[in-house]
């Protein structure tokens, strides 16, 4: 045996080729194969860190283009209705704000974005940012520059030099507030499909700030177009159309803020008013039956005189009502088509005639804004005693009021912020004849809807005159609220009516046709029925007056309970009526008669957290 043969190496055991011997080391393999799997994991890591920091860099780009966007658009009025008066000038801020929008939504929309997520909890935060950022910029692009063109219109656009409203601007508003509606509504529905629950607390919380302006903006540009795109046919850009205008007289309260004083027919073709007919309530007298059939609760809590007198009719609370009847005995009476009424009340149109810069005087000068409402309501009934006199004057300068609007008189801007002051006031309403355009304004503020299923949760305390004169123009009134109770079995607040007469003293000598003629009232003293409507569903509630309960007269009414109390005021005195009335999600909405100082809605809420 030969000691250096069997020394000798061989191929397998040099390892000069990659063919292993049974039973050889395995070591040297395993480190390469270790090094290599190093390689890649380092590769894979810096991918990661590439991927994850490209990630965090969009991601604070996003952020920080959001929050610039968000303190620039944190004074932007998104109403319709305060376009023309907005404090902030949007178009000196539509453009930045624009560009940090489009940098946000930018910075979200990459492949490398899209791919991070489809990573667990980590792509739901990407996604809510990505969501929010096309959200807002949805709102720059389309919303506010909509919002922007309808201000630059009610600044001066609105009108032409002749006084005609300019029905084809108005038209392009109305479809540019269109499609900012149909925008935020999409942008409102894609942030509200995020779930809070999934999302870290530092992301969650300005993503419910999103969700709460959108839904803000939503609520308000939805209502508006609507209304909006009902203006051009409504005055008359497709044919002419007829209104009658009720000049309601606060003197004499009734649900929806005053007898019916005069009517006037107002032709709109267009884009051009004219008034084209007028009459008093002594040209349209008392009828021996209702001019329309009356439900039976209808009589049994207004009588039929709601059909029968003109001025009676607006002492339902549903406006829609109020105009069929009024629209009814106007055909009758004095025949042609009716395409719509509106109603509005003497502080309405004192604000008005402030913004018109005055309005003639039938008995000589001029009438101001502030001394309207005494001339209409105090002085005309003491320099025109008869109550046909007194009556033709309160007609006179409602057509006054009404031919200087039509004939271009008046700052827009301004004009058009008393029309949203007395809107919100709720002493403005208006009903089309048309089916479709009621369906719309059914829904807005100027519907005047109380009974309509949209309302169930609204509770009424409207106030009719009982004393069958004008003594009411020395009546304030105030409502509150006390004695909240927002937990509980049964949380509840007290609504509160203030009733203060204060009429000049010698007002016992005053003519018969102010003092009033209900038997069993002094001449002089107030008597007024106080009218509580419970919301739909719930109990009749405590009435108390002066703090003693009182329970009156008691009808339904479409599932509310209506009670009638009275109240009976002597010169200088006042009354407290108070209704403990159930809270609803929280909050309670009361509609209430406007007043020469109290609006026609009052709203309470919980204090949240």
């Amino acid at each position: 045996m030969s000691t250096r043969d069997d020394a000798a190496p061989t191929a397998a055991s040099t390892g000069a080729d990659d063919e292993r011997a049974p039973g050889a080391p395995a070591g040297p393999r395993r480190a390469r194969t270790a090094r290599r799997a190093g390689v890649v994991v380092a590769v894979l890591l810096v991918v990661l860190l590439a991927f994850a920091g490209w990630v965090a860099w969009r991601g604070y780009q996003a952020a920080t283009a959001l929050q610039d966007a968000r303190d620039l658009l944190a004074d932007v009025d998104l109403d319709p209705a305060d376009a023309g008066a907005a404090a902030t000038d949007l178009s000196a801020d539509l453009v930045a704000v624009r560009e940090r929008t489009a940098r946000a939504r930018a910075a979200t929309d990459d492949p490398v974005w899209a791919l991070a997520e489809h990573v667990p909890w980590v792509g739901a935060q990407l996604e809510a940012v990505r969501v929010v950022a096309v959200a807002v910029d949805d709102l720059a692009t389309d919303a506010l520059p909509a919002l922007d063109a309808v201000g630059t219109l009610l600044d001066g656009a609105l009108r032409t030099p002749d006084g005609q409203v300019d029905v084809d601007a108005l038209q392009v508003a109305a479809d540019e507030v269109g499609a900012a509606a149909a925008t935020t509504a999409r942008a409102r529905a894609q942030v509200d499909a995020l779930d809070p629950d999934g999302l870290v607390g530092a992301l969650a919380g300005p993503v419910g700030d999103v969700g709460a302006t959108l839904a803000q903006a939503d609520e308000r540009l939805a209502p508006a177009a609507g209304a909006l795109a009902l203006l051009p046919p409504m005055l008359g850009a497709d044919e002419p159309r007829t209104y009658l205008v009720l000049a309601l007289n606060t003197a004499e309260l009734r649900t929806a803020g005053g007898i019916v004083g005069s009517v006037t027919a107002v032709r709109a073709d267009a884009g051009a008013l004219e008034v084209v007919a007028q009459r008093s309530t002594a040209d349209l007298p008392p009828l021996d039956e209702p001019v329309l059939p009356l439900t039976e609760q209808e009589v049994a809590v207004h009588t039929d005189a709601l059909g029968r007198w003109v001025q009676n009719a607006t002492a339902t609370p549903e406006f829609p009502r109020t105009a069929e009847l009024v629209a009814a005995r106007w055909a009758r009476d004095v025949g042609g088509a009716v395409d719509g009424v509106v109603a509005t009340d003497p502080v309405a149109v004192g604000t008005l005639v402030g913004a018109l810069g005055g309005v003639d005087d039938p008995d000589g000068g001029e009438l101001s804004g502030d001394g309207l409402v005494g001339a209409l309501l105090r002085e005309a009934y003491l320099t025109h005693p008869d109550g046909v006199a007194a009556d033709a004057y309160f007609a006179t300068v409602a057509a006054s009021v009404l031919d200087a609007v039509t004939s271009g008189r008046g700052d827009a801007p301004a004009l058009l912020d008393a029309v949203r002051r007395t809107v919100d006031e709720r002493r403005v309403r208006v009903w089309s004849a048309r089916p479709a355009e009621q369906e719309v304004l059914a829904g807005t503020v100027v519907g005047g809807t109380f009974l309509d299923p949209a309302h169930d949760d609204v509770v009424g305390v409207f106030l009719n005159d009982a004393t069958q004169g004008k003594v009411g123009a020395y009546l304030a009134t105030d409502v509150t609220f006390t004695d909240a109770r927002c937990t509980g079995d049964r949380p509840a607040v007290t609504v509160v009516l203030d009733l203060a007469y204060d009429p000049p003293a010698d007002v016992a000598s005053f003519p018969l046709v102010v003092t009033g003629t209900a038997d069993g009232v002094p001449a002089g003293s107030l008597a007024t029925v106080v009218s509580v409507w419970s919301a739909s569903g719930d109990p009749a509630p405590t009435l108390r007056r002066d703090g003693t309960v009182v329970g009156g007269d008691r009808d339904e009414v479409d599932g509310r309970t209506v009670q009638r109390i009275s109240s009976v005021l002597a010169p200088g005195q006042d009354q407290r009526v108070t209704v403990e009335v159930p809270l609803h999600d929280g909050a309670a909405t009361v509609r209430t008669t406007p007043t020469l100082t109290s609006p026609g809605e009052h709203a309470f809420a919980c204090a949240s957290g």
